[in-house]
């Protein structure tokens, strides 16, 4: 099984002979926030992984603003090596430079897996949001011919950011049978009002915006006081997104382990 594959370092395993070697240590890497609800709502999705993986050592670190922050987790593991998921939804700098970084700097080995997005249980979890804000169950043709959601994400200077946001839009638009068009509240564009805009020229009366981010927030909710219609609440700790974690922890640990020279 691919959760007792054993971390290498220096080219040996690290496993006691004949014991099974423990599976590693899970991190949730999240970004951090002013907001208190965001510290509320990470924790309860690391709950929440817990509950669906009960034998799996599973922890929360920060990359700024909160406790505990990301290295202080990784000092304070009790086990050898660890896999660290980020609560992130594309590529940019904090996956591609930050945790990295704070990874290569901890005492014990780790791997670090890929951001949350993008992926279909997202767009699970955008359809679950959008529902509980008032998105019909089985809109007719008529609805759908007037109605368009908006994407509303964080923004990021990386292209690979727009890129990966663009493709959950696509995964979203499939479920919905209406035009899903992505937004951002910072460093990219189209802006939110700007997508609204957008969106009416083109005939859509009913634009809906879905919320792309992890948790409450200042940019979340920027985006929803500009909704025109009904505002999704962010992912949270919705059960895909727990179940998007362990995917992606999976995922890290069934890749090929690199030994060091």
């Amino acid at each position: 099984m691919t959760a007792s594959l054993p971390f290498r370092t220096a080219g040996r395993p690290l496993s006691v002979p004949g014991r099974r070697p423990a599976p590693p240590a899970l991190v949730l890497v999240a970004h951090g926030s002013r907001d208190p609800r965001a510290l509320t709502t990470v924790r309860a999705l690391t709950h929440r992984v817990r509950a669906l993986r009960p034998a799996l050592s599973v922890h929360l670190g920060h990359i700024e603003l909160n406790e505990p922050l990301l290295p202080d987790t990784l000092a304070a593991l009790g086990g050898p090596y660890a896999v660290l998921v980020p609560l992130l939804l594309g590529r940019g700098y904090h996956v591609g430079h930050d945790i990295p970084q704070m990874a290569a700097a901890a005492a014990v080995p780790t791997r670090v897996a890929g951001p949350l997005g993008p992926h279909p249980l997202l767009a699970e979890t955008l359809h679950a949001r959008l529902r509980e804000a008032g998105w019909p169950a089985a809109p007719d043709g008529a609805a759908r011919r007037d109605s368009a959601v908006v994407l509303a994400a964080a923004g990021s200077r990386d292209p690979g950011s727009a890129a990966d946001t663009r493709r959950t839009a696509r995964l979203l638009a499939d479920r919905l049978g209406v035009p899903v068009l992505p937004a951002y509240a910072s460093a990219a564009a189209p802006t939110v009002p700007a997508a609204l805009r957008a969106l009416a020229a083109r005939g859509r009366r009913r634009v809906a915006l879905a919320s792309y981010f992890t948790a409450p927030g200042r940019f979340a909710a920027q985006c929803a006081e500009a909704a025109p219609w009904i505002a999704s609440a962010p992912l949270g700790a919705h059960e895909a997104m727990a179940r998007l974690v362990l995917h992606r922890y999976d995922q890290s640990l069934a890749a090929p382990w690199a030994s060091a020279a």
